[in-house]
């Protein structure tokens, strides 16, 4: 049975990045579904939706709340019903939690966490207030089950948004809207490369290592990879599933040491 968003308009945040983004944004274009990206400047929005078919642009800082209600009412006015909101936009941090910056830690959770939470109300009680039906996918990591150095704050806000998750499943379910969540193991992209720079010289090593030792597959996961769950997600072949956070990764936080075989 073949993922149908025919006649679907998803909101993308941070859909302009050549991650994560990128990939949901070419998984829900494929799937028939109308792209609409959101970035920090309109011309970043603009560019990456030029790769889509019919898509929109809306700019937007997801951690302002006067940007978030406008970016609705744009999109109301432009497409209609919105019928899917993929809380992509986020930021990380790659630092020790006694080395880190109050303002550092602030900004990490008012776009991590506070910011999927204003997404998603705006997008909620635009539903509700059309008497719509729609669904949140919500992009989590595995940094919130199994965590390593230079990652507790940023492990502690995604747990957050497990959680949040679960919670807005539970509350959301009486009008038929879902949340569920995917949380991405080691991504292979350009984003991981500059992140993982900033404590190793050597970032492709590093990661080709994480590939052999970490993992129960030996390959990358894509960020397609990612944007293939996300359209199961806001597919009806999944419509039975609410509240849950699939992990990505390839296996990784299946293994306790090291993925080495011993006979």
């Amino acid at each position: 049975m073949k993922i149908d968003l025919k006649g679907k308009n998803i909101l993308v945040t941070g859909g302009a990045g050549d991650g994560l983004g990128q990939g949901i944004c070419e998984a829900v274009d494929e799937a028939g579904g109308r792209v609409i990206v959101n970035d920090l400047t309109l011309e970043m929005a603009k560019e990456a939706a030029e790769k889509y078919n019919n898509a929109l642009a809306v700019e937007g800082d997801i951690s302002k709340v006067e940007d978030v209600n406008r970016m609705f009412d744009e999109m109301k006015s432009a497409c209609g019903t919105i019928h899917g909101v993929v809380n992509n936009a986020g930021i990380g941090l790659g630092k020790n939690a006694i080395d880190a910056e109050e303002t550092e830690v602030d900004r990490l959770y008012e776009v991590d966490v506070k910011g999927i939470w204003m997404v998603s109300r705006a997008f909620v009680k635009q539903l509700l207030a059309y008497g719509e039906v729609g669904n949140i996918v919500n992009i989590s990591s595995i940094q919130a089950f199994a965590t390593m150095h230079r990652m507790a704050i940023y492990a502690g806000f995604k747990s957050a948004v497990n959680g949040m998750t679960r919670g807005l499943a539970v509350e959301l379910g009486q009008y038929n809207i879902r949340c569920n969540a995917i949380a991405p193991g080691l991504v292979y992209s350009e984003q991981s490369l500059h992140m993982i720079g900033k404590w190793t010289p050597d970032p492709v090593k590093w990661m080709e290592d994480h590939k052999t030792d970490h993992q129960c597959l030996d390959f990358f996961t894509s960020a397609r990879d990612c944007g293939n769950v996300v359209v199961f997600l806001l597919s009806d072949l999944s419509r039975s599933i609410t509240g849950q956070t699939i992990c990505v990764d390839n296996g990784t936080i299946n293994l306790l040491y090291n993925n080495e075989y011993t006979s």
